[in-house]
């Protein structure tokens, strides 16, 4: 039951803060708007793209884990947005409010006793709770990273 409580608590570290990476909510602050939608030479997303999938992933992650009639978008397509910009000032805001509401809906799923980490997901073919949240981690670490490259490319991370 420690060990249980032990390793939840662990797993809640690394998807809020990351361990050795950086967090989300330092990467994103203070991005300027007229940068959102660029995209530096040689780089495929603008940081308003990598912040849509990664909210599109989470969110996709999380409702899998908990909802038996959740269907995922369809793959790569749906996990990326059109734009290279946000279409309009507010959804910025509203990306990122829903990225960090999702970010908390997996860490109480992760640290409600009632969830068996280890049981595999009925509606799945063998993902676990466990898995799907070392999965939200590992992916956000590795698009947060990107939005830093973006940043430093585009001039606008110190």
């Amino acid at each position: 039951m420690k060990q249980t409580h032990q390793l939840r608590e662990q797993l809640v570290w690394l998807i809020e803060t990351g361990h050795a990476h950086i967090r989300f909510e330092d990467a994103i602050a203070d991005l300027p708007s007229e940068f959102r939608g660029q995209s530096p030479t040689h780089v495929d997303h603008s940081p308003w793209q990598l912040l849509e999938h990664l909210r599109l992933c989470q969110w996709d992650i999380l409702e899998f884990s908990r909802n038996a009639n959740h269907i995922s978008p369809d793959f790569p397509d749906g996990y990326w947005p059109n734009a290279d910009g946000p279409p309009t000032e507010s959804a910025w805001e509203e990306s990122i409010a829903a990225f960090l509401a999702d970010r908390q809906g997996m860490v109480d799923l992760v640290r409600d006793p009632a969830t068996d980490l280890f049981r595999p997901i009925p509606h799945g073919d063998g993902q676990t709770i466990l898995r799907e949240a070392l999965l939200v981690a590992d992916h956000n670490a590795y698009h947060i990273g990107q939005l830093i490259i973006v940043r430093k490319a585009l001039g606008c991370w110190e």
